[in-house]
């Protein structure tokens, strides 16, 4: 890495360091160089809180900043993947899962183990991605998606948990924001012991990661024992990303960023890459830090800092996507059929006597104080049930349209709403409404939601032009909006207000608030919309094999893309404004559907809506059983029965391959 790029980062920490603590009036510079050397002489509020609350704050930026662009140069070295960081690998939302864990059951023993058990979960995260992927399949985007896929499932389960202990969401949402903001020294003194390991990962690593640069079999003829040294490193730097968010909460995208740019700096060598990706990170981190301060002083409101970061981070990272894709990076997954052919429709049966069985239980078999009871319901039971009962069916055969339509679209069966950001786009449209409006989530404004998947479909579309809509850029720039998208929901619901936490129900996916009207209206439009689907499903079959296919037999692939996708995006939103978000039912029925033999576009879509409909009803009668009188949201409940389905499918395929 050149001197003068060296330099320069040095030079702009300095100068960031010296803006960031004028931010808050009061005092001059010469003042609070006076102070530092002699804090005893602190009388004024403006003198306390520099002393302890702004210079706090600034060390723990710069700490923090440093460990994330460490670790995060650490893991692409190990990795040799670019885009491995704690937020792409899963582990900062195993971490998460841990801290939920703990705080909620364990509240007495949160200070002394809080480290311990984020890094149980970060490690956990990273097992679960490693099992799919493999040790020797890691240098490309499967590592990333399994990571997505990872992050989606704990994440689901960490929010079934939240909802169902309300008395800890503020505080947790608060912490997963990733929040600065500091008291006192205390923070910073705890974190700097654990933060030791980084000294071990400068010395011991560089020789090691140089080695590793000749590849798997070239580093083991130098007699370096790869997998043990892997796992040695990936416990060490989950170590660090577990202390760091234990203490500070989640910051995503600094480990991805710092590495990725002192690389396009010049920085060559282990030890030049480990050491200026600490400084670049905590240069960024500051950066982030100091803006959300001032827009925080703009707004009168606090924005933590993790969604600053994140803001920044998306799209540095879309930038990155926006290369040339070597082969690697391609991502399928082979669905071979695990029935015969001319079996599929005695599958289509048996499906469709699972979702009757649902739909009857839904009705008739409902929980009571002391025993599950078989009863015809009362009038007062039937308006509440039935509008829940036909909005679940229709979701599911909403979402499953569309994710089909997607993963023909883009070629790529691991492509969902929830994975590309469409749904996401939708929600957080939706709550910036609601933000606004000053009211609680509207489950009628369908034009709102659809904006905000068209808005994310059109960033889609337009910054995956320049390859072609090529699958694995599709995918990253999806995974980028999600993220992003995902911190300013973060930011919404730590502002800890009683209509915040009612997002966070409407976050989980539920049908109790759908009434008998929005019901029938929702399914008309939905059933509509699946009928002008199927009576396209010649254009989706072309467009399957290949547009320049498509091309020749007289469609315009262009026009007839950007209408299918448009379909795409109206069947999210109306599921997203209706029921809330729900993942995996658009990556999970296509899948089911091609498993069970429905290799052609009518045949998968049909047998993937029945499937998606059979799922979604049990989850919502289910989710009313499981831990009576309390009820897990059926969004929750699919996302971390999906996840797990999905989980163990990409491992048997890994194996089957």
């Amino acid at each position: 890495m050149k001197i003068t790029s060296l330099f320069g980062f040095i030079l702009l920490l300095l100068v960031l360091t010296i803006g960031n603590l004028q931010l808050e009036p009061g005092l001059s510079i010469s003042q609070q160089i006076s102070l530092i050397f002699s804090p005893q002489s602190a009388q004024n509020f403006s003198e306390i809180f520099y002393l302890y609350g702004q210079l706090p704050r600034l060390v723990m930026a710069l700490l923090v900043g440093a460990t994330l662009g460490l670790v995060g140069s650490l893991m692409q070295q190990l990795t040799q993947n670019n885009l491995t960081s704690p937020l792409t690998l899963g582990t900062s939302s195993g971490a998460w899962l841990g801290l939920v864990i703990l705080s909620i059951s364990f509240t007495d023993l949160s200070a002394d183990f809080a480290p311990l058990v984020a890094m149980g979960g970060g490690l956990l995260a990273f097992v679960l991605v490693v099992t799919i992927t493999g040790l020797r399949n890691m240098t490309g985007l499967p590592l990333i998606v399994s990571g997505m896929v990872v992050n989606i499932l704990l994440g689901a389960i960490a929010t079934a948990l939240i909802t169902l202990n309300s008395q800890f969401a503020q505080n947790i949402f608060m912490w997963g924001a990733g929040d600065l903001t500091q008291d006192g020294w205390s923070a910073v003194i705890r974190l700097l012991p654990q933060l030791l390991p980084a000294l071990f990962i400068i010395i011991a690593a560089p020789r090691i990661l140089t080695v590793l640069r000749l590849g798997h079999d070239g580093a083991q003829a130098r007699g370096l024992s790869v997998l043990p040294i892997f796992i040695l490193f990936m416990v060490v730097a989950t170590w660090l990303v577990a202390a760091v968010i234990s203490t500070i909460g989640v910051i995503g995208f600094i480990g991805l960023l710092a590495p990725n740019i002192v690389r396009a700096f010049g920085a060559r060598t282990a030890l030049s890459e480990l050491l200026a990706s600490a400084l670049l990170g905590a240069l960024l981190l500051l950066f982030a830090d100091t803006l959300a301060i001032a827009i925080s002083q703009w707004l009168h409101s606090v924005i933590p800092t993790g969604v600053m970061a994140a803001a920044i981070g998306a799209p540095a990272l879309i930038a990155f996507s926006r290369r040339t894709f070597k082969a690697q990076d391609s991502l399928t997954l082979l669905l071979k059929p695990i029935i015969r052919p001319q079996w599929l429709y005695r599958a289509g049966g048996c499906i469709i006597f699972l979702l009757a069985v649902g739909m009857t239980l839904s009705v008739f078999l409902q929980n009571s104080e002391h025993a599950l009871v078989w009863q015809l319901p009362e009038a007062f039971q039937w308006a509440l049930r039935w509008p829940r009962l036909l909005t679940a069916l229709i979701a599911g055969i909403a979402l499953s349209v569309a994710g089909t339509l997607l993963q023909r679209l883009i070629y790529n069966p691991l492509a969902s709403p929830d994975i590309l950001g469409v749904s996401s786009g939708a929600t957080v449209s939706l709550i910036l409404v609601s933000m606004i409006l000053g009211t609680t989530i509207q489950t009628s404004l369908w034009g709102v939601a659809l904006l905000g998947s068209l808005l994310v479909l059109a960033l889609l579309l337009l910054l995956g032009r320049r390859h072609q809509f090529a699958p694995a850029s599709l995918i990253l720039i999806g995974i980028s909006l999600t993220a992003c998208l995902e911190a300013f929901v973060q930011f919404f619901l730590a502002q800890g207000t009683l209509s915040n936490y009612r997002i966070l129900l409407w976050l989980s996916g539920s049908t109790y608030r759908v009434n008998d009207q929005q019901a029938i209206l929702f399914s008309i439009i939905v059933v509509l919309l699946v009928i002008v689907t199927l009576s396209l499903s010649r254009w989706l079959t072309l467009l399957s094999i290949g547009r320049a296919f498509s091309q020749a037999r007289g469609l315009h692939a262009g026009k007839a893309t950007m209408l299918l996708l448009g379909l795409v995006a109206l069947l999210c939103a109306l599921v997203t404004a209706t029921v809330g978000p729900l993942a995996f039912i658009g990556l999970v029925a296509p899948h089911m559907a091609a498993l069970l033999g429905a290799q052609k576009v009518k045949s998968q879509l049909i047998l993937g809506s029945l499937l998606g409909a059979t799922l979604m009803v049990w989850a919502d009668w289910l989710g009313q059983l499981i831990i009576y009188p309390s009820q897990i949201a059926a969004g929750t409940l699919v996302a971390i029965l999906g996840g797990s389905y999905f989980l163990a499918l990409m491992v048997i395929n890994r194996f089957r391959t």
